[in-house]
Parts: C-alpha cells; structure tokens; sequence
C-alpha cells in the first residue's frame, strides 16, 4: 500500500464524507463490483470503454465477480471521445433490448457520460416522453428533450419510475463523471456538445480502482488532469458570496495541490503515488461540480469538440476567463497563486500582489504550466478558427447551456448585450493569448 501524504489523507476524507457507502475507491477495489450488481438484480449489461486494449483485462476482472455472485450479464460496445450520439443510441438500443437490473459503464468519463443518456432513454418511452415533456415525436425519440437541468426527474416523478440503476467503473483520472449529474453527449455533424444535469443520473454506485491508471496514456493523463483543475478552479471562482464558498475553498486548496504536484511524475515515470494522488484530486473536481457549478470555460468547450479534447479545450480558457473575473475573485487567487508559485509555476511573490496584476500572474502560472506538457496555451495554436470563436457566442446564447452563464461570478446575460460586451474580448484573447484584450467588469 502506498504511504498517503497529509494532502492525499485530506482528500480521502473529504470524499468519504461526501460518497460514503456509495463509493468504493482506492486500491484493489474493482471486485467490489459484482456484490454492488448483486444489490439490483440477477442481470447487468457491461458497457465497456472502445477506446483502450488494456480494458480487456479489467473487463475480465468485472465479468468474474459478476459470476461470482450469480450476476448474469451482456457486453456491448462503450463510447468513443465525447460520447457522440451513435453511441449513446447504440448504447441505448441493447438496453432497451437486454433490459437489464443494472447498467454497469466500465471506462472513462465518455462511456459513463453515454451510459447515463442511454439509461435515460431505455426507461421511458417516445409516447411517454411526448405527453409529459410536451414535445413533438420525432424529438422524443430523441436525446434532444433532456438537454438543460430537472429534466429527468420530471419524468422520473410523472412516471413514477427511476432509470436503469447504473454501476460507474472509472478507469482514467479527470472527468469524475462515475461521481457526477451531469452526461455531456455531443453531435459530430453540427460540432456542438450539450449537457444534461439531473440529479437523477447519478450513478447510484461508482468504483475507481486507482490501479487501472497505470500505464495510462501520456495525452489521456494530461487531458484528465487539466479537467480537473478546471472543475475545480471553476466551481472555486464562482463561489464567491455562496454558503458553500468554504468547503470549495478546501477542496481547492487540496485537489489543485494535489493535481500540480503529482501530474509530472505520473506522465514521466508512471509513478504509483502521482498516480492516486492524481485520482485523488480529481476525484475531488468532482466534489467540486457537485457543490457548485462549471463556467464560462466548459461552455466554450462544448463548440470545442472538433479540434480539441475536452480537458485541453477547457484549459486554454481558463486563464482568460481568470483575468476577466479578476475584482470577483481576489481570494480565489491569492489561494491557488502560492500553489502554483511552490510548484515553480509563477516566480512573483503573490503576497504582494491584488487587482488585475495577480490575475495575470495565475493566468500566466496556467500557461506555464500547459506550454511545459506541450499543451497550446491559445486557441490559435490549438488549430482554432474564427469561425470556432463565433460558434461559442452562439452557444452562450443556448437557453439549454444557460446555467454555465449563471455559475460565473457575476453572470452574463445574453439579452443585454454581455456576449458581445464581454465574452467577445475573452475570446479574442484566448485566440491570440493578448491578455490586454480583456475587458474587465468593473470598466463597464
């Protein structure tokens, strides 16, 4: 076993507190899953991550316990990046087919974010769909109506009926979807990911055997880890003036520590530690979104998925983001500003620094930090056209992505004018990384 840091117990702590017996993580836990499945029936159907070779042998892993607890199951095809609407579709269709007791989603946040729509949409039928939600049939054989937030819980308490209980088996650090209400599926054809978020799709088990990260790949390990930190740094921004600032702001200071520290020795010599602690704090961005929610960022990643994974799209933005909000969120930065100065991010003494200067130092810490794991620090250099910055406007004006509007600390309303007035000059600067083009609120 490996000797925990007073961080990494920390972390431990904070997320049994908030799981409890839900949530089974750690070493050597993934035979915990066929006594989970047993809980909800004698059939499972193992959704199983497309996009790594090495999932065979945790696969192998979940099947036995499945038989050793006279689990009987199916296995279909997980998801690939993005959960694109074939999967989730596909997906759906063999539960809808199997009807399991249980959906167990083997993989990363992709597979889990899919599995959690198909289970949506195996539990309630079109004509169901149509007469509750008030939508047309040809939507309502769709995913299209549960995009935005309650949704599913409308149709649990109409119907009386949850959906498939669904088991997570998380096996990449980052995008904490096993702990999460929320699926981001995408549309390939328009280039566009939209979100659901209901309490509803919780996954009502999770399991993160955090062995299964070894060997990961350098990109996958990257890419988890700087989503991550955007959970984190997000919710953390948008927290001021909210009754759970507090909890955020330990969240923070722990899993952004955590994250920083442990991701270059996890990419450069696999090593076993950086790697929980890698899981650790990212499971911990998952604490985070629940607590609070996703900005500004996630929303300009959503427009993002043709050139982009999600954890980088995300990352490119966010310090052009902390500049703009920079009179909101002075403790937010003097909290994470020593981090990332005792992690050799940033040279300046951030004690004595306020206003916009220590923003543009956090920020510049950011892109220090993506520039030394050959991560684009602008949108630019990320192969980004301007048409790319058009489609994230629009976006912003998407009744159903709303709510990202809402999480930053003082919300933008499309209806004045506050796209084009502030979210324009962000963007620009994050195309060119010319941090003068950002226009800060108090200006305004």
């Amino acid at each position: 076993m490996v000797a925990f840091t007073d961080e990494m117990r920390t972390a431990e702590k904070l997320i049994r507190e908030w799981k409890g017996k839900q949530y089974f993580f750690g070493e050597n836990v993934l035979d915990k899953v066929g006594s989970l499945a047993e809980e909800y029936g004698d059939n499972a159907l193992i959704v199983a991550s497309s996009s790594n070779l090495w999932i065979r042998k945790p696969l192998a892993r979940v099947s036995d316990s499945l038989g050793q607890h006279g689990v009987k199951h199916d296995v279909v095809l997980g998801s690939r990046p993005n959960s694109p609407l074939a999967d989730l579709y596909r997906i759906a269709y063999h539960a809808a087919l199997y009807r399991p007791k249980s959906i167990i989603a083997l993989g990363g946040g992709s597979t889990i974010d899919a599995v959690k729509a198909a289970s949506i949409l195996a539990s309630y039928s079109p004509s169901e769909v149509s007469r509750i939600l008030g939508v047309s049939w040809d939507k309502a054989c769709t995913i299209e109506p549960y995009f935005g937030t309650g949704v599913v819980t409308r149709m649990m308490r109409a119907t009386g009926r949850d959906i498939i209980p669904i088991i997570a088996v998380q096996t990449a650090s980052g995008s904490a979807s096993h702990l999460t209400k929320y699926s981001n599926i995408t549309d390939p054809a328009a280039g566009q990911k939209k979100l659901i978020v209901d309490d509803a799709i919780v996954p009502k088990k999770a399991v993160f055997d955090y062995l299964l990260t070894l060997g990961a790949p350098r990109d996958l390990t990257v890419d988890g880890a700087l989503d991550g930190i955007s959970h984190i740094w997000e919710v953390f921004m948008g927290a001021t003036g909210k009754e759970y600032y507090s909890r955020v702001k330990e969240i923070a200071q722990v899993g952004i520590r955590l994250i920083v520290n442990s991701l270059r020795p996890a990419v450069e010599s696999n090593d076993l530690k950086a790697r929980i602690a890698l899981g650790l704090g990212t499971d911990l961005g998952g604490y985070a979104i629940m607590i609070g929610g996703t900005s500004g960022p996630h929303l300009g990643s959503f427009s993002l998925v043709d050139i982009l994974t999600h954890g980088r799209a995300c990352a490119i933005l966010n310090p052009y983001y902390t500049v703009f909000f920079a009179d909101q969120i002075q403790d937010q930065l003097a909290t994470i500003a020593p981090i990332l100065r005792d992690a050799g991010l940033i040279t300046e003494d951030p004690s004595v620094l306020s206003g916009r200067k220590l923003a543009e130092t956090v920020a510049k810490g950011f892109l220090f930090l993506y520039r030394s794991l050959g991560v684009p620090a602008t949108l630019e250099e990320a192969g980004a056209s301007r048409l790319h910055l058009e489609r994230m406007m629009l976006a912003a004006k998407d009744p159903q992505l709303r709510m990202k509007l809402l999480n930053m600390p003082v919300p933008l309303d499309p209806e004045k004018g506050d796209i084009e007035r502030y979210m324009k000059g962000i963007l620009e600067a994050a195309f060119t990384g010319d941090l003068s083009l950002i226009n800060s609120m108090r200006s305004h």
